[in-house]
Formats: structure tokens, C-alpha cells, sequence
């Protein structure tokens, strides 16, 4: 005989818990709570694999009962149910590990669903694999990869978002993987069978980003010469990533904002409107609240989009993932180009760990591509590395130094080749008098002359 799971039911209400728990009986077996205390007593007695409980509880919050029952009964999966309508409420419940939320009055075919998910999501041990600790280890999520603290946040926010349909801000830097989480949300998530349609909001002249999001109909303008469908009706079902969106010009927010709010399309030079299910996850390297601020992004669009945030980290806060990043793509671009490299040599490890990455992860990608050209050996060494990373820090940092400044911040552990090459190519940069620069690397002008030609400066 199969034992049915239990669920406990908390909610200051007397008449909701007898509702809810009629309602559910035939399936499960249903406790009820109206006190924080009865249900942490009720967890102690009954092994109760799930827990509804209402986001406000007297003068008690339901998100304090969340976080108890995070940290003393990790196994319990929680929905959230509230009837204010408080949307932050309900992220900050997701954020604090909430299998998903629901709104009062509860259609129970929606609550029926959603506990059917969240059982199936517990039994198959997906819910297991975060809370027993395992992500604390994980090296990689979909295509990102990274082992540090950072990321693994990253990792357990986009665990979470998969089961639930919420439109997501990624915000970061440009070079930080925006694109690459947002692929891996979709593709774990409930829309991974259809569609992931991207557009960049950056890319597009802004006189055709309209017919980029809606489409047209044959006839609609010259050259229109059968109907196109749009972004917004091809990611129909599935997932619209809009990249750049602070690039979006503000006369098409107010339209993309209507798409969003009443979940339809029409195209350009059509009258037939089309309703759309799509799921937004939007990315920016802009701070979009200051735009808010100053009038140049809508805020109503803001806070449509930004119903939760993944802020992915700059390379230099996570540089316990370059050695990682750099085995990947140096077996990646070996494959690519057919050139057999093993690894790095430890100086140059050393000075891709101490580089800063204004590009983050592309930037680090590019210079090992640049590095495998010039590689002649099966390690790369300093002298494969492009220029900025070689001298580790950029030109127009160095200018500001004097040599004992460089030399003692961003030289240490390189070979003394190294060193000399890169003191003599900050101090030619700093001046272009060969005899200053001679004085000042305290050498005579006809040592500097063949260090010039040695080194091809």
C-alpha cells in the first residue's frame, strides 16, 4: 500500500485550513495550523513533505516561518500563499528558498498542480541536490562554468527560478555570461521544450526594432513582401531574452510594455491581434534604476521586467575560476584550431590570476586565443600573453606609476625578461626621450638601444 504524503496547511484562518484541507483529503493527508508554534510542533510528530503557509500570519510573517523551516527542515517543500498582491513579498519568498507562491483567493486546480510539481520536484531528488549541499562543489551550470563562492549563488538562484515561470532581470557587466545563464534557466526550466528566442536590443537601428518585436504583414511597407512574424509571437510558449534592454528606445517600451501586460501581438500593418504566452528574461550592464531616475528608462517597464534579479559577477570577483575557465578554453580553442597546447606555465597562470578583466570572461577567452597563435611550445608562457595582461594592468594605469610602483604591484614573480621588458616599454610610454628613459631604468643609452632591438620594442 503506498502512504500518501502529508502536507500541513498554515494559516491563521480556521475556515481557509478546513477549505483547503477538504479540498486536498482525497489525495493527501492533510494538517492544519493557525500558529507558527502548531506547525513547528506538527513538523516534530508527522513526516510532512510540504507546507502551505500564508505570507501573513496575525502579527507573525509567513517569510519568518520560511527561513525556520529553511534552517531546521530543509526537506519540506514550501508554497507561499498570500492575498495582498505584494509582489516583493513573494520574491523575497522565492529568494529565500520558496518552491513557488500563489495568490488568495486559491484556485485549487492551481494549488492541486503546483503541490503535484513541487512533490515530483522532491522525489526525483532535484530539490535534494542543492539543500543537501552539493552545489557547494559544482563546477558548472548549463554552459557557465565556475567552482567560487559567486557563482555558486548564481547557481542556487537560477535552481530555483527553473520551477517557476517569473520574468528575470540578469544584470553584469559585459562580458560576464548574461546570455549563458539565461539560456540555462530557460533550457532547465518548465519552457525548455519550446522556443528561446534572443534579440539585442544594441544591435538593431532603432527605426527597425518595432518589426523586430512585432513583425509585419505582406504589404506593410516597401519591400514587406510576405507576412513576417515577430520575436514576440516566434517565442511564443517559451522564452523572449531581451539583451541590452536599456538600449530600447523609449517610444518602443511603452509597446513592449503592453505586449507584456496583456500577453498579445500585433504585427505592423495588421489589425488581427494574437495572444502569446512568453516568459521575459532581460539582461543590462547599465544601472537601470539610475535611468529610471533620470527619465530615460519607463519605470512601470522596469518593474515588469525586474521581478527578480541575477547579478552575475565580474571575472575579478571570482578569481578562484580562472584556472578552471582556462583548462575549458584552452581544450576548446585547441579543438578549434588545431593547435596542441597543454596548459600554462605557473608565471603566466600567475598573471592571469592578478589581471583585473575590464572584459571579464570574453576578455580572458580572447587573450588565451591570442596566446595559443603565438605559442610555440606545448605551455603558455608570459611572452605568448597579449601586452596589457604581460605588464598586468592597462596602459593608461601604468602612465600613472612610477617604475618601483609597477614593478612592486604588478611585476612580482615574472621572469626577469619579463620584468625588463615590460619596465622598458611603461618608461618609453611614459617618455618618449630615449636618454630620460635611460636615466630613469638607470642603464646608458646605448644598453637601452640594443634592449629596444632584443626585445622588437
Amino acid at each position: 500500500m503506498t502512504t500518501r504524503p502529508q502536507i500541513m496547511v498554515l494559516d491563521d484562518e480556521k475556515g481557509i485550513c478546513l477549505f483547503l484541507s477538504m479540498s486536498l483529503e482525497d489525495n493527501y493527508t492533510v494538517h492544519t495550523a493557525n500558529t507558527p508554534e502548531q506547525a513547528y510542533k506538527l513538523l516534530e510528530k508527522h513526516d510532512i513533505s510540504l507546507a502551505l503557509v500564508d505570507l501573513m500570519l496575525g502579527r507573525e510573517s509567513g517569510l519568518d516561518v520560511l527561513r525556520t523551516l529553511r534552517e531546521k527542515h530543509p526537506e519540506v517543500v514550501v508554497i507561499m500563499m498570500t492575498a495582498f498582491g505584494n509582489i516583493s513579498s513573494s520574491v523575497e519568498a522565492i529568494k529565500l528558498g520558496a518552491h513557488n507562491y500563489l495568490q488568495k483567493p486559491v484556485n485549487i486546480e492551481e494549488l492541486r498542480m503546483f503541490i503535484a510539481q513541487a512533490l515530483e520536484f522532491q522525489s526525483l531528488g532535484r530539490r535534494v541536490e542543492y539543500l543537501s549541499g552539493e552545489l557547494e562543489t559544482r563546477n558548472s551550470y548549463g554552459n557557465m562554468v565556475g567552482r567560487s563562492q559567486p557563482m555558486q549563488k548564481v547557481y542556487k538562484l537560477a535552481d530555483r527560478l527553473k520551477a517557476v515561470d517569473t520574468n528575470v532581470m540578469i544584470t553584469g557587466e559585459s562580458g560576464t555570461g548574461k546570455e549563458l545563464i539565461a539560456r540555462a534557466i530557460h533550457f532547465s526550466g518548465l519552457r525548455k521544450a519550446k522556443p528561446f528566442v534572443t534579440t539585442n536590443c544594441a544591435a538593431i537601428p532603432s527605426g527597425l526594432l518595432e518589426e523586430e518585436f512585432f513583425g509585419h504583414k505582406k504589404g506593410a511597407f516597401t519591400g514587406a513582401y510576405a507576412d513576417s512574424a515577430g520575436k514576440l509571437e516566434q517565442a511564443d510558449g517559451g522564452t523572449l531574452f531581451l539583451d541590452e534592454i536599456g538600449e530600447l528606445p523609449m517610444e518602443l517600451q511603452g509597446k513592449l510594455l503592453r505586449a507584456i501586460q496583456e500577453k498579445e501581438t500585433c504585427p505592423i500593418g495588421g489589425d488581427e491581434v494574437k495572444k502569446i504566452d512568453v516568459r521575459f528574461i532581460a539582461a543590462t550592464n547599465c544601472d537601470l534604476w539610475a535611468m529610471v531616475q533620470s527619465g530615460t528608462f519607463r519605470q512601470d517597464l522596469y518593474y515588469r521586467l525586474q521581478v527578480i534579479e541575477v547579478k552575475m559577477p565580474p571575472l575579478r570577483e571570482r578569481r578562484q575560476d580562472i584556472p578552471l575557465l582556462c583548462e575549458l578554453f584552452i581544450k576548446k580553442l585547441g579543438k578549434e584550431t588545431g593547435r596542441s597546447v597543454a596548459g600554462l606555465t605557473r608565471h603566466a597562470e600567475t598573471l592571469l590570476m592578478n589581471y583585473d578583466y575590464p572584459g571579464n570572461v570574453r576578455e580572458l577567452m580572447n587573450a588565451l586565443e591570442y596566446a595559443m597563435v603565438l605559442c610555440d611550445g606545448e605551455l603558455i608562457d608570459v611572452e605568448d600573453l597579449p601586452e596589457n595582461i604581460r605588464t598586468g594592468l592597462p596602459r593608461e594605469d601604468a602612465r600613472e606609476m612610477d617604475l618601483e610602483q609597477v614593478a612592486r604591484v604588478y611585476l612580482a614573480g615574472q621572469s626577469i625578461k619579463s620584468v625588463e621588458r615590460a619596465m622598458i616599454e611603461i618608461a618609453l610610454e611614459q617618455d618618449q626621450s630615449k636618454r630620460k628613459v635611460a636615466q630613469m631604468l638607470g642603464i646608458s643609452e646605448r644598453t637601452l638601444f640594443y634592449k629596444i632591438q632584443e626585445y622588437e620594442l
